[in-house]
């Protein structure tokens, strides 16, 4: 049985409880180990000690930061097996995506924004003859970062590289379904040599831990992805305190097919965006939308390829989905795909839980499914189903499909498929989502910025938007 610590002020420590939670294998439907049972009390320890720390890291020379950063790239490197077969266990997604995009993606997140720390430049403003203005950016003080429970170590460094490389010191939570890679992360700090007290890992429940840490008077800002639901609650907590926030929210994103497309790419990377890590990521195009005149063709070649993926054991080298990430979140998969048929929708496949034999027997594995015959506005439609579901509607004009993109109160992600070079420019201008992609999905430069429109979330991550928003920025004005 695994059991995980806390890490604050540079030390692995049980919770100020004693307690614990169970850690669930989803792929095998039964636990494996335990994670603290975190409270307010381990949080307050958390934020004294990344307090403490300040100071030192804030003012370090940013080659030395930026040298620690570099150092646990390094190490996560050298532990990408351990690191990849841990994700996968701890999350039920394919061992094989682990090891060739979660793990690497973290490790090119420390790797990113340790060196660009280095790089960011301030400007000066002159008034002729009577003064000369600078900006300067200082890091904004303890930061607390939440992150997510589909693709964790991923997301979990995307938050706090940045924050780190900025001179904040953090205090994180990841999530209590997903928290082993971050567990490991945390003794790849020690080892690094990371000042204690410089990052702080509490484990624990959203209601809680989470919300402790949204509502400590000193941490001044917040970097969330994960619900809308749940970002409502921090928004509604944390804007009265005035603390920065960045908030990455759902997404129900449009994946829109015309008839000139290249057909080959677009049914393959729809397989790929529609169903990779179980459909379990913000960004996967679970609408899709396809030109009339293209709309059977399409369906017929999606729907055989789609039965074609193997659903299986995550250990596998040839498992195309694992398992879904809890029993609970299975259970919500299966009941937004019997609201479909409620609505209308004709489940072309899968459709229901898959039973694995051998030893993911009782795992929550459920079949990729296609649903035809809804109406755009449904509830199937328009609420986030984060699962192996997607919905494929015809349409018959550009300014059709543009509303239909639009429809609903998400606005994360969308991709077009088009050979028409203007259509594509067009289109991709007047859909309300703060990432396009067009002919590709899940094509990611770390210097863009990322992130939603509407309920899709609030602030940028990547690039510069990242490390600007762990600044400050302050005006000088020297008169001459």
């Amino acid at each position: 049985m695994e059991k995980i610590l806390n890490y604050i002020n540079g030390q692995l420590v049980e919770p100020t409880s004693g307690k614990y939670l169970e850690n669930v294998n989803p792929a095998i439907g039964s636990v494996y180990g335990s994670l603290p049972d975190s409270d307010s009390g381990d949080v307050q320890k958390a934020v004294q000690s990344a307090q403490a720390a300040y100071p030192l890291w804030s003012t370090m020379p940013l080659s030395k930061r930026a040298s620690v950063l570099l150092a646990i790239a390094d190490l996560i490197d050298r532990d990408a097996d351990l690191l990849a077969l841990a994700e996968s266990v701890d999350q039920g997604k394919p061992l094989k995506l682990a090891r060739t995009v979660d793990i690497p993606r973290a490790s090119a997140n420390m790797r990113f924004y340790a060196t660009a720390s280095m790089h960011m430049s301030s400007e000066s403003h002159v008034m002729e003859g009577e003064a000369i203005n600078y900006t300067t950016r200082t890091p904004i003080g303890v930061a607390g970062c939440i992150s997510p429970w589909n693709l964790p170590l991923y997301l979990f460094t995307w938050k706090i590289a940045p924050a780190l490389a900025a001179g904040c010191t953090v205090v994180a939570k990841p999530s209590e379904l997903t928290p082993m890679t971050a567990f490991l992360f945390s003794k790849l700090c020690i080892e690094a040599g990371l000042p204690a007290g410089v990052l702080n890992i509490v484990h624990g429940l959203g209601n809680k831990v989470g919300q402790a840490i949204v509502a400590h008077p000193n941490v001044s800002a917040i970097s969330f992805t994960g619900g809308t639901v749940t970002g409502k609650t921090i928004a509604a907590t944390a804007a009265p305190m005035f603390k920065k926030l960045s908030l990455e929210l759902g997404g129900k994103n449009p994946n829109i097919i015309f008839a000139d497309c290249d057909f080959e790419q677009a049914v393959t990377t729809s397989i790929n965006s529609s169903f990779s890590n179980q459909g379990e990521i913000c960004l996967c195009g679970s609408r899709i939308l396809v030109e009339r005149s293209l709309y059977e063709k399409f369906v017929n070649e999606f729907v055989n390829r789609t039965k074609e993926l193997i659903v299986g054991d995550p250990l596998e080298e040839n498992t195309r989905l694992g398992a879904l990430v809890s029993e609970l979140h299975m259970n919500k998969v299966l009941s937004y795909i019997e609201l479909a048929k409620q609505e209308g929708g004709q489940i072309l496949c899968g459709g229901k839980r898959i039973t694995v034999s051998g030893r993911c027997a009782k795992g929550y594995f459920v079949a990729p499914t296609v649903i035809v015959g809804l109406d755009q506005y449904c509830r199937t439609n328009q609420e986030e189903i984060f699962g192996p579901v997607v919905t494929i509607m015809p349409f018959d004009s550009e300014d059709e499909v543009i509303g239909y993109a639009n429809s609903n109160a998400y606005g994360l992600s969308a991709t077009i498929w088009t050979e028409n070079l203007k259509r594509a420019h067009r289109v991709a201008h007047q859909i309300k989502s703060g990432i396009i992609w067009i002919n590709c999905w899940l094509l990611r430069d770390l210097r863009t910025p990322f992130g939603g429109m509407k309920q899709s979330g609030v602030g940028r991550e990547g690039g510069w938007e990242a490390l600007t928003f762990f600044t400050e920025s302050k005006n000088v004005c020297v008169k001459l």
